[in-house]
């Protein structure tokens, strides 16, 4: 039996702590660990008579966190890995969200469809290219007990959020979910008395992995909502880490600069953010002014500056990869950002134009890292190249529609696909995503450099900007488009003053005017799933 289900199947589960799950303050409901397995245990019958076996595939499509924590336990008491699917919004083209999922399935090769509210009336009819089966008829089997299973059979079969259209997941094995758990305990100072609190969708790795697999595996306490709860109302949030002392969380920027917002307004005394201990701040870039707005606004609720943690990490390390000091302040590096674009060295005298960068910390244990050049040479510190890690919670291969590829070269190193450095003390520093670099005039432009310039200008959407790179007939080389969503884009006067408001604010913080600025409605970004843009497929809304 692998590590990870010795810890959860054959040491005594907690009655005391476990799994605080609804979608409103007034609808959370206690799940105690082992109220937690003995359900998962029937569920396990449900998937035997389902015909998940070891080895096995299961796909699960539910919204209540307590149902994906019995569905995860169950699947790997099958022997058999999981996959949360793509979950369909009011937003969604139901007719496209049936193909992708349909080749999903298929890739999967999954036995059976778990699926649980809010969406079981929804596609209990339909074609989904395996048989669906509701988490209440599955728990409404007898129990079974657990078939033992390896440290390198696959226990998660993880989406990737790809841009090509072709479904992808990431393998992610027992033994490599055993050494992320290692890492985040000793990196995050994670115990079993923190209170982990989310709003993070289940079917992203950071949800999954870092909000409800590490205090379920810890046996801590975990308070998890719906990402439609904090969207409907962001200080849900710290009410909930009010109401549960919460200690522990996480969250993409953009969320930290919503709730740092909404906090702006709230009256003195209506949250006590004074017990959290870490809020890990990852998953997209980070940007250094809503760092420094969200802890001016969160300490007024006693929230310490140094638990906020910047941190690396993605689906193919199981999650992390470099957390800052737990016990330290974040700190940024302020850099020369056109030298390091032109020449890709780290200059941080006599800058010109200054760009600031966070420190995400370094490797967590477990993980090796390095940085090389285009012939694979490794760079010294303050050198900007490609980014590569390895260890034991590296994926070693893919599922793609063609069966499993390798993830890693034959040393074991796989290419993250991001652009970065390595500081003298040994920091991580993440300069953009090479497949979205822009080059202009010689220089590597990242595209973030640009949103975040556009992103200040009124009238344009926060986190709506996209920057791509374009060559029109027109243009004689590659240049600069930037696409910004907008509330006022039907409106042509306030259309034409923000794009040349934009204009002018990439140029001064740039130092290269944007070849082409377009304004568009709210929404017409497309997104992955988990809320990434979609640079490549951003171009089609820059008029010909």
């Amino acid at each position: 039996m692998s590590n990870v289900t010795e810890l959860l199947f054959e040491q005594p589960a907690s009655t005391t702590t476990g799994l605080w799950s609804g979608s409103d303050t007034t609808e959370l409901a206690f799940h105690s660990w082992e109220r937690v397995r003995s359900r998962a245990r029937r569920i396990a019958g449900g998937l035997a008579g389902a015909g998940v076996e070891h080895g096995g595939s299961v796909a699960i499509l539910a919204g209540e966190p307590a149902d994906v924590a019995a569905l995860v336990q169950a699947s790997w008491m099958r022997g058999a890995a999981f996959t949360m699917l793509h979950q369909p919004t009011p937003r969604t083209n139901l007719e496209t969200w049936v193909a992708d999922t349909r080749a999903v399935v298929a890739m999967l090769g999954a036995a059976v469809i778990a699926v649980g509210e809010p969406f079981a009336a929804a596609v209990r009819d339909l074609d989904l290219g395996a048989p669906i089966v509701s988490v209440e008829d599955l728990a409404a089997a007898t129990e079974v007990e657990p078939v033992p299973a390896a440290e390198d059979d696959i226990a998660i079969l993880q989406l990737t959020s790809g841009t090509t259209g072709v479904p992808k997941a990431v393998a992610i094995s027992h033994g490599n979910v055993r050494q992320n758990q290692h890492a985040m305990v000793a990196a995050a100072g994670f115990r079993p008395e923190d209170v982990v609190v989310s709003w993070l969708p289940l079917y992203h790795d950071m949800g999954m992995v870092g909000m409800m697999l590490t205090p379920m595996l810890a046996q801590a306490t975990a308070v998890i909502t719906t990402p439609l709860a904090f969207l409907k109302s962001p200080l849900k949030w710290a009410e909930y880490i009010t109401r549960f002392n919460g200690t522990y969380t996480a969250a993409p920027n953009f969320a930290y600069s919503l709730l740092a917002r909404r906090l702006k307004r709230a009256p003195e005394g209506a949250y006590d953010l004074s017990t959290l201990r870490v809020a890990v701040n990852g998953a997209e870039v980070i940007d250094e002014s809503t760092l420094d707005e969200f802890v001016t606004e969160a300490s007024r609720f006693g929230l310490r500056p140094e638990a906020v943690m910047p941190a690396y990490g993605m689906a193919e390390t199981t999650l992390a990869v470099s957390f800052a000091p737990v016990t330290e302040m974040f700190s940024v590096d302020v850099i020369d950002g056109e030298v390091a674009e032109r020449d890709g060295v780290v200059q941080r005298e006599q800058v010109q134009r200054t760009r600031s960068l966070a420190k995400l910390g370094a490797p967590v244990p477990g993980i090796e890292l390095r940085v090389v050049d285009e012939s694979g040479t490794v760079l010294p510190a303050d050198r900007i190249g490609s980014i590569l890690v390895r260890g034991d919670a590296v994926t070693t291969r893919y599922l793609g529609p063609d069966g499993y590829s390798s993830a890693v070269d034959a040393e074991g190193w796989l290419s993250t696909g991001d652009l970065g450095y390595v500081t003298e003390s040994g920091e991580i520093v993440v300069t953009g995503r090479k497949k979205d670099v822009i080059i202009v005039a010689g220089r590597n432009i990242s595209p973030t450099v640009v949103e975040r310039a556009a992103g200040v200008v009124s009238g344009v959407r926060p986190g709506g900007v996209a920057a791509v790179a374009v060559r029109l007939p027109s243009m004689a080389r590659e240049g600069i488009a930037v696409i910004a969503e907008s509330d006022a884009a039907a409106d042509a006067d306030e259309a034409e003053r923000i794009r040349k408001e934009v204009a002018r604010a990439v140029y001064d913080d740039v130092g290269i005017a944007p070849a082409v600025v377009t304004i568009v409605t709210k929404g017409a970004l497309p997104k992955t799933p988990s809320g990434k843009l979609r640079r490549s497929l951003a171009t089609s809304l820059i008029p010909a």
